[in-house]
């Protein structure tokens, strides 16, 4: 008993010594730290798999990427499954989230360090208080799982699947879904299911709900218990940016990529639908080989993934609302206008810095992870600029190079995907910020301690 309190007195200095970008920043390593090492552990696999490639997967996994090197249904037992499907859980909701929703429960409070913590990893409008996001994230994602596991069991029992097999895919893909991780049990991923409208509509319907963000989600929840609340700006750029890019994409999709127009009928329109989809959203799956597409679809699937969807959600990529805010500030500088605006909004300074300073190192290390790239593969540029595209933006589609990358492009596509779910300014935050002030520090330890 000791020697656990003494244990957690250290634990408390360790976290009090650092800002909360760097607690995050350590507690994402820790989970996927934890996972590679229960991946390596033989009893976990079916056939013998490098540290390297387990390191690999549970970042993946962690940052809800899905892109990887081996084959997970024919590496890892179930149990290494099962390991895999709790990274990508813990990771699509976020650090700290589940472990704060339970001490709300249960004494009703939350601590000044937990709340500096989420506000690290949430950028709430303040109409939202943490406590009703809390609620919301949990609740939602519990709801949101459960059905995609009922639809999927349905739609995999009627392909004629075995009912343990056909129960084990469906809470698998149902959470990997939601949570835009994009792993799959099956080799081939969704291809075969190209024409299924019930597959494709369960895959999207998850993905879009859970791209869209728990600020969305929360959002409306505050309106339907109080008809008083009005939907912030945020959410209304969240939903309007995303309805706007997804219908140009699908249409883009559906009358220029030539191996979709060959589609007949109501294929022809899953097909496009679900790859634009799946870009937008970061969820990953495919039912059809992006290596086959044509190069100005390459270019807008990467535009897709370079922009992500909506933020506090769990998709990746710039976000949506950054990209509204540098088109608001160059449509402003070209008008000669002082402020900036968009939609008649005037959009404070702090959120311009914030949108700008990460529009900047996002695309610095689109361009630094190229140019490692191209020195340590002998792949074609298009294929090297997509898998970094995809690594950074937590997207997880590939051109089929994912396995073949040497050690130094696996490492760099693991830094990658670890940025890219921490989110790009955190990561710079966490390396270069200072630690917390010590008097900060000795007014969390008080509140911690209560």
């Amino acid at each position: 008993m000791e020697y656990l309190k003494k244990w957690n007195n250290k634990y408390l200095k360790f976290k009090l010594r650092h800002s909360p970008q760097q607690n995050l920043f350590y507690g994402f390593l820790t989970y996927i730290v934890a996972g590679f090492l229960l991946l390596s552990l033989p009893i976990f696999q079916k056939t013998s798999t490098s540290f390297l490639d387990n390191l690999f997967i549970a970042t993946s996994a962690v940052s809800t990427t899905g892109l990887v090197t081996i084959s997970i249904f024919d590496s890892y037992n179930f149990g290494g499954q099962f390991i895999i499907m709790l990274l990508f859980q813990l990771g699509g909701i976020g650090y700290l989230t589940f472990t704060t929703f339970m001490l709300l429960s249960t004494t009703k409070r939350i601590t000044r360090w937990h709340k500096a913590i989420l506000n690290s990893e949430f950028t709430l409008p303040t109409s939202i208080k943490i406590k009703d996001f809390l609620k919301s994230v949990i609740i939602y994602t519990s709801i949101m799982e459960l059905i995609g596991t009922i639809l999927f069991f349905i739609a995999f029992r009627i392909d004629g699947m075995e009912t343990p097999q056909a129960l084990w895919n469906a809470i698998f893909h149902s959470i990997s879904a939601f949570c835009t991780a994009g792993f799959s049990l099956f080799n081939s991923g969704f291809t075969e299911y190209m024409g299924n409208g019930f597959i494709n509509f369960i895959i999207s319907f998850l993905a879009i709900g859970g791209s869209l963000g728990f600020i969305v989600v929360t959002d409306f929840v505050l309106l339907i218990k109080n008809k008083t609340h009005k939907l912030s700006f945020t959410t209304k750029i969240i939903l309007i940016g995303l309805s706007i890019l997804l219908s140009i994409a699908f249409l883009f999709f559906y009358f220029y990529e030539s191996t979709i127009t060959t589609l007949n009928g109501s294929t022809r329109i899953y097909a496009a639908f679900f790859q634009a989809m799946s870009a937008m959203t970061t969820v990953g799956f495919n039912t059809l080989d992006f290596g086959n597409f044509s190069t100005p679809i390459l270019i807008a699937t990467v535009f897709l993934m370079y922009i992500g969807a909506s933020p506090s959600g769990t998709a990746g990529g710039l976000k949506i609302t950054t990209l509204t805010a540098v088109f608001a500030i160059i449509k402003s500088r070209l008008r000669g206008s002082h402020q900036i605006t968009f939609w008649g909004r005037t959009i404070p300074f702090e959120r311009l810095y914030i949108a700008t300073s990460s529009f900047i190192f996002y695309t610095s290390l689109i361009f630094l992870g190229l140019f490692i790239l191209t020195f340590s593969e002998e792949f074609s540029l298009d294929k090297i600029l997509f898998e970094v595209a995809s690594a950074l933006g937590t997207v997880g589609i590939s051109m089929g190079i994912t396995g073949d990358l040497s050690s130094v492009g696996k490492i760099t596509i693991i830094l990658l995907m670890f940025i890219g779910r921490l989110g790009v300014l955190t990561f710079g935050l966490a390396i270069w910020s200072r630690s917390v002030a010590n008097n900060e520090n000795k007014t969390l330890e008080d509140d911690i301690a209560v």
